[in-house]
């Protein structure tokens, strides 16, 4: 009979541990509170409770109770993956910003933001320069009279299109990049990450460069953000000192600038509301999990939180990748270190220590893409072996090491290998370049090889004469 396994969260980590479960054996039932997407799901049905069976030290069972059109229903279930990921409480630091009571404005979460129509003819402040904010700020500058966007860190700015109109994810995510940054002391890495970021625009001069460069915090990813500024359509302000009934005033700036409504991109806390603080407890925005899935201190390791990491790559293959190896310790076939073992090693990371090397991270959450996602593939067997790879298929090597590190790699070999991975490596920029080639171009004839074709017919006159 195959192991139940409850599934919390019809997000995309939630949808791919349907499939992880789906592929080793396993029987998933998911349950998503909202009526969208899903895969085996039940719609509509919020999970109240998740508690360790009687007998849990024994079987590592878990009985789940839930609610769904007033009814509740309790079953029990051999392992439990949460997916409801860290974007889950919108975060509203009021308290922060003397005045808002008396804000006759209107005033909100990013969270709620809809459509940019709300913002015509408005003066808009928007408080928090993450994506979210930046993409709200750049989208209002278009119907709106003004734009103030407040920030009090700043952030590098990156754009889509990097060298040459490749997309940036693919030129500078890289096994080699990642390589040659780990082997740097961090000052310098720091340096080098200022020097191509200031290569597309000076953010000292946009007033957007980073306040602490040495932590580093997850990259504004747009593409307008420069243009508006440039154009005067938004406007960087540093951060709110007092919230009046019509207006503001900044820090460092004692004019009132008037307000009409105020978007508050101030982030996310996350929580697991329907967990035992004895099972997953969540403190200082961080949860003691083992390679941040596994609760560590837990007599079996039956139960896996899924997406709970702040990654600098893709976070959607990362969180295929951790269902793939927590659903293959559910079915026993991956073992896990003693519950000593991992919290000690929980505990050491919770100090965010730091070796000097490589890029530092602002938060416990944070992690490097290839190095976290190497070590999960190694613990499963499925980690491409370079090494070997140059002796028996030296191009392919070649391709994965200096190429874009996509996740046709992580199926080239063990558990889940696919068989078109390597095609699909092979010839991934093919398929970049054709999204975006709508229209065939004739280039003109290299220069270089005008100047070999030159040089070759010399050559042949000189042997022929030489011959003679």
């Amino acid at each position: 009979m195959a192991k139940r396994v409850a599934i919390v969260g019809a997000g995309v980590c939630g949808l791919a541990s349907i499939k992880c479960c789906l592929e080793e054996g396993l029987e998933p039932t998911c349950f998503e509170r909202s009526d969208d997407l899903g895969g085996l799901w039940r719609f509509t049905t919020k999970v109240c409770s998740v508690t360790k069976r009687p007998d849990f030290a024994v079987t590592g069972q878990w009985e789940v109770v839930t609610l769904r059109e007033g009814k509740r229903e309790s079953a029990i279930f051999d392992g439990v993956m949460v997916c409801i990921g860290f974007l889950t409480n919108p975060f509203l630091p009021l308290d922060s910003f003397p005045g808002i009571n008396t804000f006759k404005g209107q005033y909100f979460h990013s969270r709620q933001y809809k459509h940019p129509d709300i913002f015509k003819d408005k003066k808009v402040l928007v408080i928090g320069m993450g994506n979210s904010g930046t993409d709200i700020a750049v989208e209002a500058s278009h119907v709106a009279e003004k734009v103030f966007l407040s920030t009090t860190g700043g952030s590098w700015v990156v754009s889509r299109v990097c060298d040459a109109g490749y997309p940036s994810d693919m030129v500078m995510q890289t096994r080699f990049e990642n390589m040659f940054i780990n082997c740097l002391p961090t000052p310098i890495v720091n340096w080098l990450m200022a020097k191509r970021m200031n290569r597309w625009f000076n953010h000292t001069n946009y007033g957007l460069v980073p306040k602490d460069r040495t932590r580093l915090r997850e990259p504004v990813l747009n593409d307008e953000l420069p243009g508006r500024i440039i154009t005067g359509k938004v406007i960087i302000k540093p951060s709110v000192k007092e919230v009046k009934e019509n207006s503001v005033i900044f820090n460092n700036t004692p004019k009132e600038e008037p307000i009409d409504i105020i978007v508050f991109a101030t982030g996310y806390t996350f929580a697991f509301p329907f967990l035992d603080e004895t099972v997953v407890k969540v403190e200082d925005g961080q949860a003691s999990l083992y390679k941040y899935i596994f609760p560590a201190h837990l007599q079996k390791s039956t139960l896996a939180i899924i997406g709970l990491i702040d990654s600098l790559g893709s976070r959607i293959p990362m969180g295929e990748i951790q269902a793939r190896w927590a659903v293959r310790v559910l079915k026993g076939v991956n073992k896990l270190p003693p519950p000593s073992v991992m919290i000690e090693e929980v505990n050491a990371k919770k100090e965010n220590k730091h070796s000097g090397f490589g890029l530092r991270y602002r938060k416990v959450l944070q992690t490097g893409y290839i190095a976290y996602v190497d070590e999960l593939l190694t613990y499963m067997n499925a980690k491409p072996n370079l090494f070997s790879m140059l002796l028996t298929d030296p191009r392919l090597a070649l391709t994965v090491f200096f190429g874009p590190c996509t996740p046709y790699q992580f199926r080239l070999t063990g558990p889940g290998k696919w068989e078109g991975a390597r095609n699909a490596i092979l010839t991934q920029w093919d398929r970049t370049i054709k999204a975006t080639k709508t229209r065939t171009v004739e280039e003109p004839p290299s220069p270089f090889a005008s100047l070999l074709k030159l040089f070759s017919f010399l050559a042949l006159l000189v042997a022929i004469f030489l011959l003679l």
